[in-house]
Order: C-alpha cells, then structure tokens, then sequence
C-alpha cells in the first residue's frame, strides 16, 4: 500500500505512474471526471419553467432556466464536497418554489450516511427554495415531499407522514396512521391526500382529508396494493394489486427460482371508497407486475387524458406502455417493437407521452413522442445519431419539452426542443462546463458484437487508444457494470454511477489500455429474456460465460496482449470481477473489485425459505469457492457503510485470500456509501485502480 499510497500522489500532481514507462495520456482523471453531471430535470405545471440539479466535483446545486430565453441560472449555493445529495425536486404548483431533498437516507441501523465522518452528525431533510432566489428554508427532517395546489408539502420521516407549508414556518403535523405510510400525490384541489400505507405482508391505498383530518382506505384486502394515481378531476383513483401469497413462498431475484408476478389494476370512487377491477394480467412470466417500470422514472400507472390509464408491461417480450380506458376495454399499446420504453412524461395537457427509447438505436436512447390514440410513435430528436438522450419532460404551454442530452464526447446539457418530429432543438444557455475538459482527447468507442459461449448475441463499447500504432500489442480490460439491470452505451451515461465509470474508460484508454465495456446477460436494453436470464446470479451464475467470451473477444483482438487482460467493475460488476479471477486466473491477469459481491448466500436480501439445495448453488456461484484457484492479483475497493453490499463481503474474501497467499491491495473509504457520495473518494479509486493495472498489466513489450 506505500507504493499506492506514493503513485497517488504522484499521478495528482504530474501523473507519471504510466503501464509503459512514457506518459500515453493528455488528460488528468479529474479532468474528465469533474465535468459537471445533470440529472432530476422536471418542470412546472403552470409556467415555462425548468429545474434540475447539478454535480460539479461533489458541490450538489439545484440550476433553472424560465422561457421564452431559457437561460440557465444557479439557485442554491451549496460550495463543498460534503456528500450532500440533492433529490425529488418537486414545483410548487404555481412554479413560484421548488421543493426539495437533501442529504442521504438512513441504514439498516437507522444512521444517515455521514461520509465526511462529521462528529456534529448530519441529517436528510425537506428543503424550500423560492424560484427567484434567495437561501432555501429547512422544511424538516425527511423525505419524499410532494406538494399542493394550496402550498402544503406532505412528506415522509420515519416511516410516518408530515404536513408543513412550503411557504411559511409553521409547525409541521404528524398524520398518525399505522403501518409504513408514503404519501404519493395530492388530489387536483389540494384538499385530500392519496398515499400507500405497507404492512408487511400487505398494503393498502388511503386518502387523507385535510379539511375533514380524516384517514380512510380503498377495498381493504390481504394483497397488496400500490401506485396510486388521481383522475384528471380528481373523482377517481386508480392502483395496482398483487394477490397475497403463502407466507412460505420463495421470493427473491438473485437466489430464489422466478416464478410469475400477476397483477391487477382497480379503479376507485374517491367520495365512496368503493373500488373495483378494471384489468388483469396474464400468468405467464412476462406478464408479471413490471418492477423495472418504477426505478426508470415513469411509474407502473399514470392517468392521462382522454380518461385513459397508461401502465407499462413487458407482456409482449418489452418494456412498453399501453393505453386502458378507465371505464372498461381493451388495452392498446403504445410503443411497439423489439426495444423498450425507459423514462417517460406526459405534456402538460396530458395528451401526449414523451419517452426516450432504444427503438432503433440499441446501445444509445432518443426521445419519441406518441398520443393517447395509438398512432405511430415519432421521434422527435435525429434518428441514429451519436447522442445519448433522456429525462424528457413536457412543458406548461404543450409546444415544447426539454431533455438531457450527450454523445460520446461530452457529458450531458440541458436541451430544449418543439414538439414536431424531427424538430430543432437548442441547449440551455449559460450552463457550467468545466474548462480543461478534454473532449477533444476522447475516443468515440465503437459498437463491439459477439456471441457468448452458449450462442447468445452480446453487446459492449470498444474504447480503442486514439496512438495506437501498427503493430502494437496493448494490455487490455473488460468493464463490468453493476445492476445487473443497467446497460453500458455508446456515450456518456444518464446515472451518475456510470457517467463516472465511462469517464474512467475514457482515461484508461488514454492510458494505453483497450477497454470493452461489456453488456452480460441479465442487463437491461435487450428485452426481458435476456434481463431475467435463467440461472444467473446465485442460481448458477450464466452471465459469467459472456465475461469469458468478452476476454476471449479481445484476445482474437491484433491490438491486444493476449497475456494481460484485466477486469474491473462495481457491485454486480464487482461480484463478476472477482468471479473471473477467481476461475480463469489463466485468462484474467489482474482486477479492480469495487464493492462486489463474494458470497450470496451471506449477503442475500431474499430473507426466507431458501432451500439448502438453493443455498448450495448460490454458494457454488459465488467467488468465495473459487479462492483455490485464485492466482491472479487483485485491488478492493469499498466504503465501510455500504447500504446495497455489506463491507463484510470485503472482509470475508480478503481473509480467504490471504490465506492462500493471493496478493491483494485494498482501499477503503471509512463512511462512505455503495455509490459513493464524496467526489473525492471517486477520484482515489479510480486513481489507485489504474496505479494497480499500471503496476499490475504495464510493460514496455508490445
């Protein structure tokens, strides 16, 4: 670790730990990790007014911009690296304020994360900030805001719910009600409160009556109920429900065999609380309740105009959205073909749906447009282009929407574009760009297709060094994204995670090094066989073999080293890092395991009845049984309040390791999180995991 420690500080400040003794690079890691991220773009309802928030080297600011002129303006001025998140921005419904989240949430323990270690203590919490400028006003404690038409912010702190105004300094109100209770959305008028309340084994929709103070429940049952939504009047309710099962059925995606989720939507009256079924799924497996749907930013139901419900699916092999009137009839959908809907919005009259979409571009995503009708979808940014585009949201005069947008050598901007297909659109002026960023000096990876072992068609992004000459036989690496359910593109990428992982790729390319960034198996983009493929994870660990394929893809490569091929990757990634050490050390020369996973069984969140029979496979596909053949060296990566993979899956591998004397290299991070919050933290990692490949895979003979 002083060697670690030494070429640190040396690549800081002059970066001269290089894998061939002569400096290959034109950039610093900083300089193309520290260009600002845009993300949780959303606009107001009653105005033509933008907000989202903006990373820049770990200051977390929220940025807006107001038409016709759309230029974008700072609104708070948080000016440290303190791991501060911001999040759930929300307008109030005259756009006269934005609410907001920040901090992160708590552990298992109930701690919040604190990576700066600050013995003060640090807390997540609701903040108001008025539209015009000014210092933002603590709400309270909290999370989850969501506001009314009144100026009332209910939201979420400790499992209960809490009313405040986001425009005055009163004293906020607990809502009592048992159970887990989330609010979720305020009705039209402002006066009633639609929210889930989860009892463990079920949950219920309920409605909270502002004026009235009155709790009440729509067709309480044993099953559970989720994602409620108002009519457009505010008359109606509708959500889904997932009948009970027995206590001791087996649950789980990484361990437990899949079995079908079926699921129904109910319409309500929200005078009577009376509620019925309007429609149900099939059995079969890829007519399960689409869980995916809610992390991509859409939501499983919206209620659009028209009286129609629009709730996404994967009935027919695809993520898409279909189209069900509310009083009965057949479902339509929206956005057919062999590619899948991730993110979508509706314009402000409801009519229309914005969505960005792999149709036609697999490894990339554009923005499409479809109304309520059924008619043929349009894209309305430029078909097959090099950008990389997300996040639409409609704004309040229907003509118009903004997005984010990047390609494969600049990190995404705000856009604003019309609403016609195959229309203009323009960034948002005045956004803050890092001044040394080296677009210029970055590759555009090329699409890279091949097969797995078993035949199945991968995909990855080849990162090939712009001063590579004939002849040259440079050490490569296969990146490993985390998820699983994520997707490597052609471009820089719409989470922060792997906006940062692309980053490093392009400064390992700098470095010399060939890089494929690898889409396995159980990843999302290709349809729902290959997301759910069978036997992956601690059921027998399939996607492994694409990782195999990857290494021998580069190996038939003229410009690789067949002889130094690395791996490296986080979470999921990491999990599968250290399972190709651990098998193939012959093929796999060196890795970089962030945060990985080392043994299911011990660190499944599945929580019951797992068979020992399941048990067993799930240890058998986990790295910890292939310590015996474990030459290769090996860099840990972790932060020690890691909430998605416990620290102890470090601690545990480490010590199998030592003991049959495989050289291992570990850096932790006391107090930070599974996606670390510190920008320099991010920074460390990545400088030591290419001060390890430099030591690790370097050498002057090509």
């Amino acid at each position: 670790m002083n060697r670690i420690r030494w070429c640190l500080i040396a690549l800081v400040s002059a970066m001269v730990c290089v894998w061939d003794g002569k400096a290959q690079e034109s950039f610093t890691i900083q300089q193309v990790l520290g260009a600002p991220f845009v993300s949780d773009l959303v606009g107001a309802k009653s105005a033509n007014r933008i907000a989202w928030t903006l990373n820049q080297e770990g200051r977390r600011n929220i940025y807006v911009a107001e038409g016709p002129n759309f230029a974008a303006r700072q609104l708070t001025s948080y000016s440290a690296d303190d791991g501060g998140e911001l999040s759930e921005l929300r307008f109030a419904v005259d756009g006269d304020a934005i609410v907001y989240v920040r901090g992160e949430g708590k552990d298992r323990e109930g701690d919040y994360a604190n990576p700066t270690s600050n013995p003060a203590g640090v807390e997540q919490g609701v903040w108001v900030v008025v539209f015009g400028g000014g210092a933002p006003r603590k709400v309270d404690a909290g999370n989850s805001p969501v506001v009314s038409a009144q100026g009332r912010v209910a939201y979420q702190r400790g499992g209960q719910m809490w009313l405040a105004s986001a425009r005055t300094d009163e004293k906020p109100k607990q809502i009592a009600v048992r159970g887990k209770n989330t609010p979720v959305e305020w009705s039209p008028d402002g006066g009633r409160l639609l929210f889930v309340s989860s009892r463990d084994d079920h949950s219920f929709i309920g409605i909270y009556d502002l004026a009235a103070d009155t709790v009440k429940f729509f067709a309480p049952s044993v099953d559970s109920d989720s994602d409620p939504v108002w009519s457009l009047d505010g008359k109606r309710v509708a959500f889904t429900r997932q009948p009970a099962v027995p206590r001791d059925t087996p649950e789980g995606y990484f361990i437990q065999p899949d079995r079908p989720h079926p699921w129904t939507i109910w319409v309500g009256n929200a005078e009577a609380m009376t509620a019925k079924e309007l429609w149900h799924s099939g059995a079969e497996p890829q007519d399960s309740y689409p869980y995916m749907a809610g992390e991509t930013g859409g939501g499983v139901l919206n209620w659009a105009a028209e009286d129609r419900i629009v709730f996404a699916s994967d009935a027919d092999g695809w993520q898409h959205l279909y189209a069900l009137p509310a009083d009965g009839g057949a479902a339509k959908l929206l956005t057919p073909g062999n590619c899948e809907a991730e993110q979508w919005s509706f314009s402000a009259d409801k009519k229309t749906i914005l969505f960005n979409s792999n149709c036609g571009d697999v490894d990339r995503r554009h923005i499409w447009r479809v109304n309520l009708g059924g008619a043929e979808p349009q894209e309305l940014t430029a078909s097959k282009t090099s950008a990389v585009e997300w996040n639409p949201v409609g704004l309040s005069d229907n003509s118009a929407y903004a997005y984010i947008s990047s390609d494969a050598k600049e990190r995404g901007l705000v856009r604003v574009g019309g609403m016609a297909r195959g229309g203009t659109s323009t960034a948002v002026s005045g956004q803050p760009t890092l001044p040394n960023f080296p677009s210029a000096s970055l590759v555009t990876p090329k699409q890279a297709i091949f097969k797995s072992g078993d035949g199945l068609e991968l995909h990855g992004q080849l990162f090939v060094p712009s001063n590579l000459k004939a002849g040259d036989k440079r050490p490569a690496l296969i990146f490993l994204h985390g998820g699983p359910m994520r997707q490597m593109l052609l471009g820089w990428h719409y989470m922060y995670y792997y906006s940062n992982c692309y980053a490093m790729n392009q400064f390992l390319a700098s470095r010399g090094y060939v890089v494929l960034a690898l889409n396995y198996r159980s990843g999302i983009g290709y349809g729902r066989a290959f997301r759910e493929a069978p036997g992956r994870a601690g059921r027998g660990a399939t996607e492994y073999q694409d990782v195999v394929a990857a290494g021998k893809y580069l190996q038939g490569l003229p410009e690789v080293n067949p002889a130094r091929i690395g791996l490296w990757g986080g979470s999921y990634g990491g999990y599968l890092t250290a399972l190709g050490l651990g098998r193939n050390s012959d093929l796999f020369a060196a890795g970089v395991d962030l945060h990985g996973v080392h043994d299911w069984p011990t660190d499944n969140w599945e929580g019951k009845n797992i068979s020992p029979d399941l048990v067993k496979l799930a240890h058998d596909s986990s790295p910890v049984t292939a310590v015996d053949t474990w030459k290769s060296p090996v860099l840990f990566i972790h932060g020690d309040d890691d909430r998605n993979v416990m620290f102890s899956q470090t601690v545990d591998l480490a010590a199998r390791l030592r003991a049959k004397n495989v050289e291992i290299e570990q850096l932790v991070f006391p107090d930070d999180v599974h996606d670390f919050l510190l920008y320099r933290n991010w920074v460390a990692a990545y400088l030591a995991a290419t001060e390890f490949f430099d030591r690790k895979l370097g050498s002057s003979k090509k």
